[in-house]
């Protein structure tokens, strides 16, 4: 008995063997059968082949395998999400596979086919084998290139800045765009970045600068003329009739350079129907450039005008509310941008400034939170540490003072010599504000505190201010001002006698800007066409008459923005 025991537990293991043995012998042919199927691209019966196979068992040397190539037939077969979803069960059950670059090169396509780019292109970063390189970037080439949404494309480069086929893409886009709807600096970056070949991807032909003997521009602005008359007491629109009166003696300076320039004078009223009813006149289709209508509530009949008719327009000459240009690409300013203030403020500071950290106050309306969030933004680009930013209302002003010149020593005659805020701490303030109760309160602080802050501002501060300039001076307060201008130069004196021979008396501020208004665009509309909206390459550079020039941006604004500062009781140039 014990005998045949013994002789059946020997038995037994090589019975198991065997059936091991033909079990898998079994599965090798059911997975051949299945691979048969699949070379012979019959791909609906290699599914179901595999599908048995793709069952974890001991025996089955297969499952790997055979749940591949049933992801590889559902996607033949169109069935995308089917084979993503055994590919992603591959990779979760089998980690460690060395076949796991084959399964993130498919799920990388299907996710591209599915416009998922951004998974898709997370799946090719895993891929480590450079012999899936090419592969790769063929796919991220032919996807990448289907996208038609600009914004969707930069977000990409955002995600994956060393994205060769997205930049091409973008370029290519972009390419595609009317020369004075493409983001020049941006394609010319990327060119440069990738080493991409310029002629293959930029197809819109830049447009021919048109020139003329004659430019007609005209002037839609509330002229008030019915309310006038010949006393010379100021008028209630005094500063329109003052920016006229620069802008004619403008185009008679340059009528003797060359440049002509015809002013045609529409009286809006400031008043919408009458702002309709001039731009029914068919004469006005005739004008190569647009002025006005000043004042935001009556501008929308003369931009539709000027979208339509593809019509340069400054609606207003003295204004830095960007709202004003909108999304057309006709209109511009003529002053820098709030925008642009903050971010040349930035860059005055970081450039001038030896200690990097900065305080910020701005009031409480948008232009001020505007130009502290640019500032801010730029400030941090620039290594620029914020160490504080407040917005200030009238009533929470005296914040100001509590912060900055809260004193927490004295010497012996009671003079403040230590501050909570410890002397020397901080390089810089800008203050996003023309209002004075804010702008004061942060000079007469630092006034206080006598260390080495320097106060950036606007040169607004200095129109009607009751802060005495030597105080400015001796605050060490500089200020963006893209209006300056000599007093002392040739340029200047001249515009005075002309201006004092012409009116009898000297020009003003606006009378200032209107007539550097008409010498800067008289300058342009000659070189660059009547349609110098879309000719003039960004970053161009005029030079000014009065001031120190205007430099086009893709954001059409004015990119030169001088900073001011007292000298010896003397306005100058910092840079």
């Amino acid at each position: 008995m014990i005998g045949r025991l013994s002789k059946f537990y020997i038995i037994l293991p090589f019975l198991f063997l065997c059936l091991f043995q033909a079990t898998a012998q079994d599965f090798k042919r059911q997975y051949r059968q299945a691979k048969d199927l699949f070379e012979e691209a019959n791909y609906s019966a290699a599914m179901e082949a595999f599908k048995a196979l793709t069952v974890y068992d001991q025996a089955n040397p297969y499952p790997e395998y055979a749940s591949y190539y049933y992801a590889l037939s559902a996607e033949k077969l169109g069935y995308a999400s089917v084979a993503k979803d055994m590919l992603l069960q591959i990779k979760k059950l089998y980690p460690t596979w060395d076949q796991l670059n084959e399964v993130n090169y498919w799920l990388c396509k299907i996710y591209f086919e599915q416009g998922q780019y951004f998974q898709g292109l997370l799946i090719a970063s895993q891929i480590t084998d450079p012999a899936f390189q090419s592969g790769i970037n063929n796919l991220k080439r032919v996807y990448l290139a289907k996208i038609d949404d600009i914004e969707t494309l930069k977000m990409i480069l955002e995600e994956y800045p060393s994205e060769k086929e997205a930049a091409r893409a973008l370029v290519k886009l972009l390419g595609k765009q009317p020369i004075h709807l493409q983001e020049t600096e941006l394609i010319n970056s990327l060119l440069i970045k990738f080493d991409l070949p310029r002629e293959q991807l930029i197809t819109i032909e830049v447009p021919k600068p048109i020139l003329k003997e004659t430019y007609r521009v005209a002037l839609i602005m509330p002229f008030l003329a019915a309310s006038l008359d010949p006393s010379p007491v100021k008028k209630r629109n005094q500063f329109v009739l003052d920016l006229y009166d620069g802008m004619k003696l403008a185009a008679d300076t340059l009528s003797k350079m060359g440049i002509r320039l015809e002013l045609l004078a529409y009286d809006n009223e400031r008043n919408n129907n009458v702002t309709k009813k001039i731009v029914g006149y068919e004469e006005l289709k005739t004008a190569d450039l647009i002025v006005g209508p000043l004042f935001q509530e009556v501008s929308e009949p003369i931009q539709e005008f000027a979208l339509a008719n593809q019509i340069s327009l400054s609606v207003n000459p003295i204004s830095n509310n960007s709202d004003l240009i909108g999304k057309s690409p006709f209109a511009f300013l003529f002053q820098p941008s709030h925008e642009t203030i903050g971010i040349r403020s930035a860059e005055w500071v970081a450039r001038n400034v030896n200690r990097k950290t900065c305080m910020v106050y701005y009031g409480e309306g948008v232009k001020d939170s505007v130009m502290a969030f640019n500032f801010i933004k730029r400030a941090l680009e620039l290594g620029v540490n914020i160490v504080y930013a407040e917005e200030v209302r009238g009533e929470t002003s005296v914040s100001i003072l509590t912060t900055l010149a809260s004193a927490t020593e004295y010497d012996e005659w009671k003079n403040p010599t230590q501050f909570k805020l410890k002397k020397d701490s901080i390089g810089s303030i800008f203050v996003a504000s023309d209002n004075e109760l804010i702008y004061s309160k942060v000079i007469n602080s630092v006034e206080t505190r006598r260390d080495s802050i320097i106060v950036v501002g606007q040169e607004s501060w200095l129109q009607e201010t009751s802060v005495d300039y030597s105080k400015f001076e001796r605050t060490h307060v500089t200020l963006s001002s893209p209006n300056y201008r000599s007093m002392t130069s040739q340029a200047y004196a001249d515009f005075r006698r002309k201006y004092l021979q012409k009116h009898g008396t000297l020009p003003v501020e606006y009378a200032s800007i209107g007539y550097e208004f008409v010498m800067t665009l008289g300058q342009i509309l000659a070189k660059y066409g009547a349609n110098f909206t879309q000719t003039m390459p960004p970053e161009t550079f005029t030079p000014g008459t009065l001031s120190l020039g205007y430099q086009w941006q893709e954001n059409r604004d004015n990119g030169k923005v001088p900073f001011i500062t007292f000298n010896l009781g003397k306005l100058v140039v910092t840079d």
